[in-house]
Parts: structure tokens; C-alpha cells; sequence
């Protein structure tokens, strides 16, 4: 056979079994579903939609996991446009999502008052650093009275700082009773930095029971409930009249502020102890 005819064949033989491999791999990976041109359907069934029209081609060569998932390595050709859209897309999505983050760092602020101008409170926090807020425009300031765990009745919304006992269920650190224009406010349980492992819940009290004390139950989030003891010792507070006077050295606040990207803080409420009463959370 001449050489020619033979290189022919050779080559005819080596693209079938590329041909064949091809085959066997995109009915494992790819599923036996008929495709459009520009969609790719992978062995779940999910779509995946690439643009694959043009002449400057390259493969998108992606290795990753989805559920479990292996994609395939090469998915599909594509125009350079296309891809670095696609990519561009991506980097841009996942560069919001950092900077949201980061945007929104909530930092709560325990302290005393060290100046307040302007629109700036400057507070001297618990841990010992300085730190000034920007309040926003609008800014509200609360104060706080005290109250008595006897006061606390079915139906009222609290606040209610709390722990692990040694011997099960969780004792209150604190509580606050929401006046009823605030029912419904941050509904839910968390983690809280009062004290070490200690937890932040917000609910309506659907029992009460005198058991060494008072004991709440608590329920948020259709339907969850928490039941906590609350000591005769537990401060118990609720919200009462305050203003920017209020503000001066030495005064104690509870701060919920936000720290920017570029490390400044801001917020919109300020409660302050006030009539010789701390805020306890």
C-alpha cells in the first residue's frame, strides 16, 4: 500500500476511536437527552446555556464540583467575547457579595460616653479601645426604666439574653419588654456576646410559671419556642423616654452599629442609661 493511502488510514482509524471515546464520555456526563446548540445538559438533567457561535474559539477548560457533581472538563467552545463576559460576570457577582459583606459588619458597642458633637459619639468601650459613631440622619435615642419579671405577662414581645445552665434548660442573663409598638422586633434566636456562649432571643411569652423565680416561654419563627428562668436577680428593664442631653460623659450606652469597608462605624439608635438605670444588654 503506498505510503500516502497508508497515512490516510491511520489517520481515518485514530479520529473513529476519538470519535468513539467522545461518544462514550458525553452519554456518561452529559446524559442521551436531545441538546440545543447552545445548551448542555449535564448527567442531572440541569442546563447550562454557552454562546457558541463565532470564529475565535477556545475551550473553556472548568473543573469543579456542584452537588456533588463532577462537571465536565470541556464544556463547550465559545468566542474569547463570550468567555471573558461570562467571566467578568462571575468576578463582578462575587466581588458584591464581598463587599456587602463587608459593608454590613454589625459590631455592638458597650461603653461610656467620652463626647458626643455633632452627629459623632465618641464611647469608651467595655474592652478599653475609643470608638467613634457616626449616627445617621434621623438618628433615635431610647432610654431605659426598670422593671420587674412579675410585670412580664402572655402576649408581651421580649428580649431576653441567656445562657446554659449546669443542670439543663437556659437562665436569663437580662431581659428587656418591649414596649407593643416594637412586638415583632429582630424576632428570633441567636448567638449573643453578652457572655461567652451566651444566646439572644426575641419572642412572645405564650407561658409564664413560678418555679424558683419566673420561668418564659418564649415562642419566634412560626411556631419555634425557648423556654428560659429568670432569676429574681436577672436585671429586667424596658424602653422608656430619652434625649440627646442624655449624651453626656459618662453615660452608659448600648450601641448596634455597622463598621464600613473602611472601617468607620455607623448607627441609628443609641439607648442610654438614664434616672440611675444601665442598659443590662
Amino acid at each position: 500500500m503506498p505510503a500516502r493511502r497508508r497515512f490516510a488510514k491511520t489517520q481515518t482509524d485514530r479520529h473513529g476511536i476519538v470519535k468513539r471515546r467522545q461518544n462514550r464520555w458525553r452519554q456518561a456526563h452529559m446524559g442521551s437527552l436531545p441538546r440545543s446548540p447552545n445548551q448542555v445538559l449535564l448527567k442531572n438533567r440541569t442546563p447550562m446555556c454557552l454562546a457558541v457561535s463565532g470564529r475565535s474559539r477556545v475551550s473553556l477548560m472548568l473543573l469543579a464540583t456542584a452537588s456533588g457533581q463532577r462537571f465536565p472538563k470541556r464544556i463547550e467552545s465559545m468566542t474569547l467575547k463570550t468567555f471573558a463576559i461570562v467571566l467578568g460576570t462571575i468576578s463582578g457577582l462575587a466581588g458584591a457579595s464581598l463587599v456587602e459583606a463587608q459593608a454590613a459588619d454589625a459590631v455592638r458597642i458597650r461603653g461610656t460616653v467620652t463626647a458626643f458633637a455633632g452627629s459623632t459619639l465618641t464611647v469608651k468601650t467595655r474592652e478599653g479601645a475609643t470608638d467613634a459613631i457616626a449616627l445617621a440622619e434621623g438618628w433615635k435615642i431610647s432610654g431605659v426604666a426598670k422593671a420587674d419579671a412579675s410585670d412580664i405577662k402572655q402576649g408581651d414581645f421580649l428580649g431576653i439574653a441567656s445562657v446554659s445552665k449546669a443542670d439543663g434548660g437556659s437562665g436569663a442573663l437580662e431581659v428587656v419588654i418591649f414596649p407593643a409598638a416594637l412586638k415583632g422586633a429582630g424576632e428570633g434566636d441567636r448567638p449573643w456576646d453578652l457572655e461567652p456562649n451566651s444566646r439572644m432571643t426575641n419572642g412572645t411569652v405564650a407561658d409564664v410559671t413560678e418555679i424558683a423565680g419566673r420561668t418564659v416561654t418564649l415562642t419566634y419563627d412560626n411556631g419555634q419556642k425557648k423556654q428560659i428562668a429568670i432569676a429574681q436577680t436577672t436585671p429586667v428593664v424596658t424602653f422608656a423616654p430619652a434625649t440627646p442631653g442624655d449624651l453626656k460623659p459618662g453615660a452608659v450606652v448600648f450601641v448596634n452599629a455597622e463598621r464600613g469597608s473602611d472601617g468607620t462605624l455607623a448607627a441609628g439608635r443609641v439607648v442610654v442609661g438614664n434616672n440611675g438605670v444601665v442598659p443590662p444588654m
